[in-house]
């Protein structure tokens, strides 16, 4: 049974939403189509969002903007390509927002990330902690550039009453992910490399780092109910947490997986490969009292589902 809110307020409404063929848009733009809402989704090849004049066109006769457009990828893509990931994603938001407010769209959601937080930000982070340091140095050109949104939203906010939400997801996961070694995050990076040792017969896997390190993962699915809540419920400046609200080590992440894919060699971690940020868990209750979203639980579940999606995929 469809939610009777979500269907009164996404009905015949003009939604673009950037990025919406990858790995969160494509689980997002099907749902809010569900709920009537008339969805575009700007090809790249037509509309390159670093490019204003673009993003007027984009933004031409639009009621909702979700910003999900980022050249993004994992530690490795990091360190080879800071420049890259600084000017592609401080362009895109800054141009797409001011097309936004210059076309008269009514609202803006734009997607941030975790990566914005200072390096050793109290566990749990919270909204508060925004600015209490500088990110940790492999994700600081990404994390910064997204980040200039937060300030971009509250100016507009504060100057033209423009009515933009700023969202910080933790780091995804689920099914369509990226499993490419070059631009993957941890848990498709990880399930290949196991995936492809069990085929391969190997009796070791290498992981970066000491495995010390914890993170927090949020299954896609429930990334595209909060941006859904937050779009439907939200209208303030302060920037709000999307997460699952616990956290795990790398080494312990890595044994599942090991697990759940059936691999019998030995982990060895590679410790003159970077961490990364020591740990990493959000804060979520400003999003379940604001617009009431609470992730769901079964992690192991849900990782065994994106494990799955991942060998079907392969067989393709």
């Amino acid at each position: 049974m469809k939610n009777k809110t979500s269907l009164n307020f996404w009905k015949d409404k003009k939604v673009v939403v950037t990025g919406g063929a990858g790995f969160l848009g494509c689980h997002l733009v099907p749902r809010i189509r569900a709920y009537g809402a008339k969805v575009y989704v700007p090809e790249f090849s037509k509309y390159d969002l670093r490019n204003y004049e673009n993003c007027l066109k984009v933004c031409k006769g639009v009621d909702i903007i979700i910003h999900l457009a980022a050249n993004v990828g994992g530690i490795g893509y990091n360190l080879e390509h800071p420049a890259d990931l600084f000017d592609d994603n401080i362009l895109m938001g800054v141009n797409m927002m001011r097309a936004a407010r210059k076309q008269s769209v009514k609202k803006f959601v734009a997607i941030g990330t975790i990566c914005a937080y200072p390096k050793f930000t109290p566990v749990p982070f919270k909204e508060k902690n925004l600015w209490d340091g500088y990110p940790e140095e492999t994700n600081a050109p990404y994390g910064l550039a997204k980040k200039m949104l937060l300030v971009q939203g509250q100016a507009y906010r504060k100057q033209y009453g423009f009515n933009v939400i700023y969202l910080l997801p933790v780091n995804l996961y689920g099914p369509g992910d990226k499993f490419d070694p070059k631009v993957s995050h941890v848990i498709p990076a990880l399930i290949r490399k196991f995936i492809e040792a069990k085929e391969k017969g190997d009796k070791e896997v290498v992981v970066w780092g000491t495995g010390k390190p914890t993170r927090e993962f949020l299954y896609v699915e429930d990334a595209a109910e909060g941006i859904i809540k937050a779009t439907e419920k939200y209208n303030k400046a302060d920037p709000i947490n999307l997460g699952a609200g616990f956290e795990i080590s790398i080494k312990e992440l890595a044994e599942k997986i090991k697990k759940i894919t059936g691999f019998k060699g030995k982990i060895v971690w590679d410790k003159t490969k970077p961490d990364g940020q020591p740990r990493r868990m959000l804060d979520t209750s400003r999003a379940f009292k604001e617009f009431g979203f609470r992730a769901g639980k079964h992690f192991e579940e849900k990782l065994r589902q994106t494990i799955n999606w991942y060998r079907s995929a392969l067989t393709k």
